[in-house]
């Protein structure tokens, strides 16, 4: 698992020259925490969950972004098009996967329904990072509402995520009725939505700062859960859930949980006693976070002994091994990840970072073709054009790293450093080559957002 934490104003420079085409300005608060979460087992699991529920929607499941956010609060929301973002709080605080499929139901109920659709436009260009940056840090942009220029004012977190999150009783009313229909439609029981609708129900009469954002951004009414009930009971009788979807969900709260949380408070969760797969799953990470690598290596041999060929699981062991220092052993099983499951791009990352943490000359080649493979996977990665830039550095290919520094920059919203290595890649890639026109790409991109900036 990797957070990604980004410097705000960095990160607000790309989400202001999307945004221009609203009226007020956005302004540039510090962040107090938050930032997206990368891990491609949670990633797999949770597309795994919404796929069939984007395809109920007519939407390709290939594109629509799943974003996962550190936040420990409840929340849940749509931006920037059809990207879904759920907070950690979230993940850990539902029941069942069926109430994880009712969220993102609700929200995919809002993508397609079109709400919110000038801010949508606003942030459309900018990066998931920017996004999250941009609500968690306090910022406001509401298409000329009073309430967000108060936010802008007051700086308060709470009242920009309003004014950008915010939905109307006929908007959340109409997310309600096309989410149970995309549930039913993809073989899911509607029985999630109501649940977690009632969870959140119960905070209606807390202090308003004593709420999770989710039921402030999407209020609770008497009326929501009638229709809902009334609805789900013409539904007919509840389906079973796909194999393995309990276990990938307890998994998925088990790595969140145990990255997330301390030792003590994993420990507390998951006992000594409990062998269970997500247990020591939770506990491997916790040992791993407190620098206790026997221990956690110890959780991680059970594991393996029996399921061998979980790439997950090899992944996670050679993240820790290298994270302690023992990157040739961590190369083993990063290795083993990437051939069971090659088409995870964040696995790949993973081997070609330990392989030029060797900084072994006769390990480069292989580095490169790996962060190659990745990023061609997953072409919006920064993270991986960022390694592949030090992997052509090392190899003395200094167009090739130009170029893979400007893809790292202009991904992050740093324009005129993606500029500047825009420049450099086109005096030292040949002309007209594939790798000349891009870098010609980036530049104009680049260009055109300063002046946009001026």
């Amino acid at each position: 698992m990797r957070l990604q934490r980004s410097e705000v104003r960095t990160q607000m420079r790309a989400i202001v020259a999307a945004a221009l085409v609203l009226a007020l300005p956005l302004q540039a608060l510090a962040a107090d925490g938050g930032g997206l979460i990368r891990d491609a087992e949670i990633e797999h699991n949770t597309r795994v969950l919404a796929a069939p529920i984007f395809a109920a929607a007519n939407l390709d499941p290939t594109v629509v972004e799943i974003n996962l956010v550190d936040d420990s609060r409840i929340n849940a929301f749509v931006a920037g098009g059809q990207r879904v973002f759920l907070n950690t709080g979230l993940i850990l605080a539902a029941r069942d996967p069926l109430e994880v499929a009712g969220v993102i139901a609700h929200e995919t109920g809002h993508i397609s329904g079109g709400h919110l659709a000038r801010t949508q436009q606003a942030l459309a260009g900018a990066t998931a990072q920017s996004i999250v940056a941009f609500i968690l840090g306090a910022a406001a942009i509401a298409g000329g509402a009073a309430d967000a220029g108060a936010a802008i004012v007051l700086g308060g977190r709470e009242a920009a995520e309003r004014s950008l999150l915010r939905y109307s009783r006929t908007q959340e009313s109409a997310a309600d009725q096309a989410g149970l229909s995309l549930l039913i439609k993809a073989g899911y029981s509607p029985r999630g939505l109501i649940s977690f609708m009632e969870l959140m129900a119960q905070q209606d009469g807390l202090l308003e700062s004593r709420q999770d954002p989710y039921v402030r951004s999407h209020p609770v009414f008497p009326e929501r859960l009638a229709a809902l009930r009334e609805r789900a009971a013409a539904a007919g009788p509840e389906r079973p859930l796909p194999a393995g979807t309990v276990e990938a969900f307890a998994r998925t709260q088990a790595k969140i949980f145990g990255f997330t949380q301390p030792l003590g408070a994993t420990l507390r969760k998951y006992p000594l006693a409990d062998t269970g797969f997500a247990a020591r799953y939770a506990r491997s990470i916790a040992y791993h976070r407190a620098g206790r690598i026997d221990e956690s290596l110890a959780e991680l041999d059970a594991l393996l002994a029996a399921q061998p060929n979980d790439a997950y699981v090899q992944e996670l062991r050679g993240q820790i091994l290298l994270e302690h220092g023992r990157v040739a052993d961590a190369i083993e099983y990063y290795t083993r990840a990437v051939a069971l499951a090659p088409m995870e791009p964040l696995i790949r990352i993973g081997l070609g970072s330990a392989l030029v943490a060797t900084e072994d000359p006769t390990r480069t080649a292989t580095a490169i073709d790996q962060l190659r493979t990745a990023v061609n996977q997953e072409p919006r990665n920064a993270d991986g054009w960022r390694v592949l830039a030090v992997a052509f550095g090392r190899a003395g290919e200094v167009g090739q790293a130009s170029l893979a520094s400007a893809e790292q920059n202009v991904l992050v919203g740093n324009s005129r450093e993606a500029l500047r290595f825009a420049e450099m890649a086109i005096r030292r890639i040949d002309s007209g080559s594939p790798g000349w026109l891009r870098a010609q790409d980036i530049k104009r991109v680049s260009e055109e957002r300063l002046k946009q900036q001026q």
